[in-house]
């Protein structure tokens, strides 16, 4: 016979599948929403913002392991990255890296929140993760073109760090939104699964 407990550990470990499901549904969204539109080696897309949402959303731990099956999904092949893009071989791309980051970005992120529940401290956990994003992301970007793959023409640090620039302004401003959509949110979806349980 079925007690209460193991029915609402069922119900909770099949609600974090879900979760898990759904976010890495999102980020192949975000991966493919604008990711034909590319400045120097870095596709323009909305990914670090659903890595933020999943953090701030999910909690630490299971936001990270929605970034890890993303990232895992990819890697076996399915076409789940910028620019329908999967498979081992994007291990060496430029842009793995950002992918990477999704997963600190979302424990980090989740941390925080957890840590500050206030409109601030979700507004600068998002903001915090964005810059995780960015600092693995490019780091691994220049030893990409600098140890392994061909770089363009005078590519230097500094370049990797310029072609940044472009999408810096749409990425903080996502980061904000973020952090207020998601402690509008949190409460309301807290609420609601609680109710179901």
């Amino acid at each position: 016979m079925t007690t209460a407990i193991e029915k609402t550990t069922n119900h909770a470990r099949t609600l974090q599948m879900v979760q898990i499901a759904m976010f890495s549904v999102l980020m192949m969204i975000g991966a493919n929403i604008s990711s034909f539109l590319i400045i120097g080696g870095v596709p323009i897309t909305l990914q670090t913002f659903f890595a933020l949402l999943a953090g701030i959303l999910l909690g630490s731990r299971t936001g990270a392991i929605a970034m890890v099956f993303y990232a895992f999904i990819g890697l076996v092949g399915l076409p789940v990255f910028s620019q329908f893009s999967g498979g081992l071989d994007t291990i060496v791309s430029p842009t793995f890296g950002f992918i990477v980051s999704y997963i600190f970005v979302a424990y980090v992120v989740g941390e925080i929140v957890r840590k500050f529940p206030s409109v601030k401290g979700f507004v600068i956990a998002a903001l915090v993760g964005t810059a995780i994003n960015y600092v693995i992301g490019t780091n691994w970007m220049y030893a990409a073109y600098k140890f392994w793959f061909d770089a363009p023409s005078g590519f230097t640090y500094q370049m990797a760090w310029a072609w940044m620039v472009v999408p810096l302004p749409k990425d903080i401003i996502l980061a904000v939104f973020a952090g207020i959509f998601g402690y509008r949110v949190k409460p309301i979806l807290f609420k609601s699964l609680k109710s179901n349980v």
